[in-house]
């Protein structure tokens, strides 16, 4: 099937549509809105755009032959098919490798690149790779904030597959929770008296955290946190945006992050 005769059948089907129901009796503007219509006011010409190739960088058997990385990262950050399977060895792109390089060495950062180009694991990488060097169980050494419980969800399944799948427990060495006011109760009171070593949350949440006398033993089990992580930090703008900054500054004061 070729792609721009079916646009085009479509647009013909859905200009017979519109033009079916649209009677105007005014010739000025029944000419007009035909013009209109004729140029396409509606349905604009096709879009396209290149397919980016990200430049490769190095793997992540390589980051921890080299000694960057703990070596349980090359069992956890594997392309996993199927949850009991070990998975193929993954290669990075460059700016993940940067970026985890960067994050490595205790640097901020901030990643801006295209949609599907793995913002998310280079963060993860390093938060992981930190939390087993240091020791898991240790408190919460890494806060993921997102814009939408939407993407929690999401990148909730994403840990599963790295974090999980392969070990013969499904647990994995590293523990993560969710935390966005879509648990229940028993959840919630589990992952206060319990808490993961990675805490998935969204910024009105952290705010919570971080005010309300429930929630004190996570502000406990987080102080010296390393990671702070913003998903998605474009999305912060305006009024939100200054809500946000001043988020940041008072969860890494209340929690004596570095």
């Amino acid at each position: 099937m070729h792609v721009f005769d079916l646009r085009n059948r479509l647009i013909d089907d859905y200009s017979r549509f519109v033009r079916s129901f649209i009677r105007i009796r005014d010739g000025r503007i029944a000419d007009y809105v035909n013009r209109e219509l004729q140029e396409g006011a509606l349905w604009p010409e096709p879009l396209v755009q290149l397919n980016p190739s990200f430049e490769p960088g190095e793997s992540i058997d390589e980051l921890v032959s080299s000694g960057l990385l703990h070596s349980e990262c090359g069992q956890i950050f594997r392309t996993k098919e199927t949850a009991a399977g070990a998975g193929r060895p993954l290669r990075l792109h460059r700016h993940q490798a940067e970026a985890v390089k960067s994050a490595v060495k205790g640097h901020d950062y901030v990643l801006t690149t295209g949609t599907g180009s793995g913002k998310s694991l280079a963060y993860l990488i390093p938060a992981v790779d930190h939390i087993l060097k240091n020791g898991p169980g240790k408190g919460i050494q890494a806060i993921i904030v997102y814009p939408m419980n939407a993407l929690a969800n999401s990148q909730l399944g994403e840990l599963k597959k790295y974090i999980q799948h392969g070990y013969p427990d499904q647990r994995g060495p590293v523990s993560f929770r969710r935390y966005t006011g879509q648990e229940s109760d028993e959840e919630k009171n589990e992952i206060v008296a319990d808490p993961p070593d990675i805490l998935l949350t969204n910024y009105v949440m952290l705010e919570l955290i971080l005010t309300r006398p429930q929630e004190a033993n996570l502000v406990r089990a987080a102080r010296g946190l390393r990671f702070l992580v913003l998903d998605e930090l474009h999305t912060y703008r305006g009024r939100q945006g200054a809500d946000v900054a001043m988020l940041v500054r008072r969860t890494r004061e209340a929690l004596g992050a570095k």
